[in-house]
């Protein structure tokens, strides 16, 4: 790899002067700029950045830990964050724990096996020196990731620190909720079943609080029977969409378009017709929502604007001096109502 030394030699200027060429500094004569410049693109020359930051105890380069690339959201929240923190000319190392693929569901709920991956790596991006880490869960919960001492920038991202010195990002379930569920009103429907994710589950536990308040306002009695727990999968909407039907619920909630997919399976099957007999709403905005028949009304989580809040709060942490703070600090990224052709007004 060329230096910059033989890129001064080449160009018969002292290193200084390459320096401040390729930081832009405006005391480079202009002849001069270009030819180091021209020499640079010839020569494919590329700053070493990790020599500079071990001179200057600042690399430019966050660490992003990924729970499981394979995950809904991660993705799209990974690339943001690249994007927002590369326009800021600091770089990124991406590790991806694959969580999932290595343990499935019991990997997220078993400590011990999630620190057995993020442990290692945390201390590899702490040994190249990084400024600040990213941690991006797979789905919201609580996560033991930093500790009190730790000296860096760190944020949660869809998910919640158990430290609370450490800031936390994540999605606003309960507004979602409450809006999906206030628009079902609006549309004359008063008896409204759930059909819930998991039962210990965050996003599960925030989503019935949004829909119970938007009741309370609108004075509808809360009927526990209306909520069915599923595990967000198509076969669990299809299985929990017959109980609601003989509850003679108007529409159904399904708090994932995955499982709002199983209740079209049922509904189809039973010759009840979507929107006309019984509206459904769904959840993420998943592709699939939209190629249902009829498209589906769900709520957009929006991931891209998670990742980039994510990166601006880390950008403001490096370049201010951070010091974690004593209290939680939570960022709650609001959902986007969706509308399509799902549900129908009724009298």
């Amino acid at each position: 790899m060329i230096t910059l030394k033989e890129i001064a030699q080449m160009c018969g200027v002292s290193i200084s002067t390459v320096s401040n060429t390729i930081n832009g500094k405006p005391n480079v004569g202009e002849e001069t700029r270009r030819k180091v410049l021209e020499v640079i693109e010839r020569t494919g020359y590329k700053p070493n950045y990790f020599a500079q930051g071990m001179r200057k105890q600042k690399t430019r380069i966050v660490g992003i830990i990924a729970e499981d690339l394979t995950a809904f959201g991660t993705t799209p929240i990974v690339s943001a964050i690249m994007a927002c923190l590369e326009g800021h000319n600091y770089r990124t190392v991406l590790i991806n724990l694959r969580i999932y693929d290595k343990w499935q569901d019991t990997g997220h709920s078993s400590e011990q096996k999630l620190q057995s991956s993020l442990q290692p790596s945390i201390k590899e991006l702490l040994s190249i020196k990084v400024d600040g880490i990213v941690y991006i869960a797979g789905h919201c919960r609580v996560i033991n990731c930093f500790p009190d001492d730790f000296r860096i920038p760190a944020i949660v991202v869809y998910g919640l620190s158990k430290n609370p010195r450490f800031t936390s990002v994540i999605i606003d379930d309960k507004k979602g909720a409450y809006d999906i569920t206030k628009y079902l009103i609006s549309m004359g429907h008063r008896r409204i079943g759930v059909i819930a994710g998991a039962v210990d589950n965050l996003h599960t536990m925030n989503r019935i609080i949004g829909y119970q308040q938007a009741l309370f306002d609108e004075k509808i009695l809360f009927n526990p029977d209306l909520i069915r727990y599923g595990d967000w999968t198509r076969a669990s909407g299809y299985n929990e969409t017959g109980h609601l039907v003989n509850m003679g619920v108007t529409a159904i909630f399904s708090m994932n378009d995955v499982m709002a997919a199983g209740a079209y399976d049922y509904l189809h099957e039973k010759g009840i017709r979507i929107a006309d007999d019984i509206s459904v709403v769904g959840y993420d905005n998943n592709e699939i929502s939209a190629y249902l028949r009829p498209a589906l009304t769900t709520n957009q989580i929006q991931l891209k604007e998670i990742g980039e809040e994510s990166a601006k709060i880390m950008l403001e942490m490096l370049e201010n001096n951070y010091t974690p703070g004593k209290n939680p600090d939570i960022t709650e990224i609001p959902c986007q109502l969706v509308i399509r052709e799902s549900v129908k007004r009724i009298n």
